[in-house]
């Protein structure tokens, strides 16, 4: 066991005088969640809005006062014709044109057949969808409280509408478990697998192999590091989610960590079987780059959901650990869930850290005899 010890303070020693892996492993957590929770963000602000109304009476200029008094929706300028408009939003000078019909008030309270139209810039969807959804909901409010009813609903009520986890639909609460999936995953498995390659790449290995320690504790002792390492990422990514990014911990931190040491190891021994396949540091990053980084980003739910893709991928997403792991998070850390309701994600992520650690040490144990 001491000299298992050795071993493991040598990687520490091998991993700290090495100043760019060092920045790479504590660095990159930081950069990455300050990255997806502030610039990478699909939250409506600062909407640049074109105004079209012939009438200007009452009722408009409440429902436009309403619609641009928040941080979502800024007035950029009158306008008098839609031609005027649309020459605006082609510019892409504002990515909203509100336009009221004319005698708005008057239609509005006699006849009901006042018209207001939304147009949105439809290039990017995903925006224009949530940009339509943010102005729709604030300018039903003001027009209930002008009227009494929704346009053209005769006199239907508004169902109340309610955001259960993230009321303030903030995307951060969506990119943190997700980025905690990616970045645990790339240090552990990539980090580790290039750690033991670069042994076996300059011949060092061997010399090791001679050593009264088995291979076995060997191989442990290079994953052993970089699972205190990714210790200490998880603790700076959960400190950054709370106190900068205002993500709570809504559910038990106690089986949050304990969920994320099983995927710690369940990274590591997809490293360490890597690693037995990549026989240069160049293949190993290449396999962890189109292996893990990619799924991870695209089939995780990370960014897109699950349920949207085609059928052939959604299968392919059941196998890839960040998936249970990202839909475990979510569960406990943002909808505060107790531990029943994770337990299909616990399971499936100890039978794949089980497989994992098989097939590496057995092709570990023929490697190295």
């Amino acid at each position: 066991m001491r000299q298992f010890y050795i071993f493991v303070r040598k990687e520490f020693l091998h991993i700290f005088r090495d100043g760019r892996s060092i920045l790479i492993l504590l660095l990159m957590p930081v950069v990455q969640i300050i990255l997806f929770g502030f610039a990478l963000t699909n939250e409506v602000k600062n909407v640049k809005v074109a105004i079209m109304d012939p009438s200007r009476d009452a009722a408009t200029t409440m429902i436009t006062e309403r619609l641009t008094a928040g941080e979502y929706f800024s007035p950029y300028m009158m306008v008098s014709t839609e031609k005027d408009s649309d020459a605006l939003l082609k510019r892409g000078e504002v990515s909203l044109i509100l336009s009221y019909s004319e005698r708005f008030r008057e239609r509005l309270m006699h006849t009901g057949s006042a018209r207001l139209g939304l147009t949105a810039d439809g290039t990017d969807p995903n925006m224009a969808s949530s940009i339509i959804l943010y102005a729709s909901s604030i300018i039903r409010s003001a027009e209930l409280e002008i009227s009494g009813k929704i346009f053209n609903s005769g006199g239907v009520a508004i169902p109340n509408v309610r955001l259960l986890y993230n009321p303030q639909m903030k995307s951060s609460y969506n990119f943190v478990p997700g980025v905690m999936g990616l970045i645990l995953m790339l240090i552990c498995a990539m980090m580790t697998s290039i750690s033991i390659v670069r042994e076996k790449e300059t011949g060092t290995m061997e010399v090791l192999l001679v050593s009264p320690v088995r291979p076995i504790f060997l191989i442990l002792s290079k994953a052993v590091p970089y699972f205190v390492l990714s210790m200490v990422n998880l603790t700076t990514i959960l400190f950054l989610s709370v106190f900068l990014l205002g993500v709570p911990v809504t559910g038990s931190l106690f089986w949050l960590v304990i969920v994320s040491l099983v995927f710690i190891f369940v990274s590591l021994s997809m490293g360490l079987l890597i690693s037995s396949i990549a026989s240069t540091q160049v293949a190993a990053m290449l396999i962890s780059g189109l292996v893990l980084m990619m799924p991870v980003m695209l089939l995780s739910g990370m960014i897109y959901p699950i349920s949207n893709m085609p059928d052939i991928l959604q299968v392919i997403a059941q196998f890839i650990p960040a998936k249970w792991y990202i839909e475990a998070v979510r569960k406990l850390m943002i909808q505060g869930l107790p531990l029943n309701s994770v337990l299909t994600e616990l399971s499936v992520l100890l039978v794949m850290a089980a497989i994992y650690l098989t097939a590496s040490l057995r092709s570990f144990k023929d490697r190295l005899q």
